[in-house]
């Protein structure tokens, strides 16, 4: 174990150091600028993923450290807050139905003035593209964090034909290679995925750089606290009122 782990090592920080040499050059900037711009102008991040992208979503809207006005919208919102059968959430085929953009739209709060970042290793399934779609016919700026390597080798699911990093208006690689992992074992399969790490410093990047963006104009950025420190609760929720009815927190 021991090997595998330094392996395992060996594989992820250089994928983190690229990142954060990328976010250091400005190579992010271009994202940062349309989340400010939509934060300017009142709106909100809106963040989709699906499967362990979810987790994406996670690290970008309401934890601690991360912009208030955000908001996470899943797959399971449609069942939650919508009327879709239950059984429709198994077995991976809703996200691949580009149907169900439809119902995630009809569930969701979203304001004319808010940004969409979507995170997807593949970037080919039919409600990650057909989110970016319905995004952008709605006039909302796409933002996608994506594996290159991996959808550019596999085909698109979505009746458009097109993948998420080629309806987006910012692309951000999460360097995965294809199919995620990076281990061979005995047996042969293929261990050690990344992209769920990759992912979560691209966010904490965004976030970094939005942050200090604000904080430059000499205002005061909203963000969250620890609810478990001492008045974490108070100050969370007064920022969150601000934004009241158009930001969701899951339990």
């Amino acid at each position: 174990m021991t090997d595998s782990a330094h392996a395992y090592l060996d594989q992820v920080v250089p994928r983190l150091q690229k990142l954060t040499d990328l976010a250091a050059a400005g190579g992010l900037e271009p994202a940062v600028d349309l989340l400010v711009a939509a934060l300017e102008k009142g709106g909100v991040i809106q963040s989709f993923g699906t499967g362990h992208s979810q987790a994406f979503v996670m690290e970008l809207s309401g934890r601690a450290g991360g912009l208030i006005p955000t908001s996470g919208i899943y797959l399971r919102d449609v069942l939650t807050v919508g009327d879709r059968d239950r059984s429709q959430l198994t077995g991976g085929e809703l996200e691949r139905d580009p149907s169900v953009v439809d119902d995630l739209f009809a569930v969701s709060t979203i304001g004319p003035d808010d940004v969409f970042v979507i995170a997807s290793n593949s970037g080919v399934n039919g409600s990650i593209v057909g989110v970016a779609l319905e995004a952008k016919r709605r006039g909302h700026a796409v933002i996608a964090v994506t594996s290159l390597e991996h959808t550019n080798a596999v085909e698109p699911k979505h009746p458009s034909g097109q993948r998420l990093s080629e309806v987006a208006d910012v692309v951000i690689d999460n360097l995965a290679p294809f199919g995620d992992t990076t281990l061979p074992v005995d047996g042969g399969v293929v261990v050690g995925a990344v992209s769920s790490i990759t992912a979560a410093l691209i966010a904490q990047l965004l976030t970094i750089g939005v942050t200090e963006r604000i904080a430059a104009t000499g205002a005061t950025p909203p963000v969250y606290i620890s609810a478990n420190i001492p008045g974490g609760d108070e100050h969370n929720r007064a920022l969150e009122d601000r934004y009241r009815g158009r930001i969701r927190r899951s339990a």
